[in-house]
């Protein structure tokens, strides 16, 4: 099961990067580890510093860059915390449900991707896995929360051969 990813760059830079792919492979593992079964649609915004910036202001109320945001399309969240979210995506008779809307910034990945060590193509997934995650009902607000999403990004990242960022 692929799931679509709709891509729209907005800087330029991450043209030199298999975007595409690395973000449909990302939204994929998040499905996988979920165990959502439903393709799905994802809008991928790849901006840079100030995009995200101003969209995090907007959003969040903070006026800084961020690695990566997301805007989930439904209310999938746990009632409990460390619960799991609902697995019930609503079908949509026109196409895929769409499930949101993540974006990435480019400066900030890069220089997290530098510092850290890591393959940028492996920062990338992350960051788009996390954000999927997210988009399927998962947070990390709190300790329960958190240990839950946390624990199925390891997973799917180590099935790409990736360590774990935590």
């Amino acid at each position: 099961m692929t799931p679509e990813v709709d891509l729209i760059i907005e800087d330029e830079r991450w043209r030199s990067l298999p975007l595409q792919s690395i973000s449909q492979d990302a939204v994929g593992l998040a499905l996988a580890v979920a165990t959502i079964k439903v393709p799905v649609e994802v809008s991928l915004l790849a901006t840079n510093d100030e995009g995200i910036a101003e969209l995090n202001s907007r959003f969040r109320g903070k006026s800084k860059a961020t690695n990566v945001l997301s805007w989930p399309a439904f209310e999938l969240f746990a009632s409990d915390p460390g619960g799991q979210p609902t697995r019930e995506i609503p079908s949509d008779p026109f196409g895929l449900p769409a499930i949101g809307d993540i974006a990435l910034a480019f400066e900030t990945v890069m220089a997290e991707s530098q510092s850290g060590g890591i393959r940028v193509e492996d920062h990338i997934l992350h960051l788009v896995l996390h954000g999927s995650l997210h988009l399927l009902g998962y947070d990390h607000e709190n300790e329960a929360d958190a240990t839950l999403m946390e624990s199925l990004e390891v997973r799917a990242l180590a099935s790409r051969g990736i360590a774990t960022p935590y």
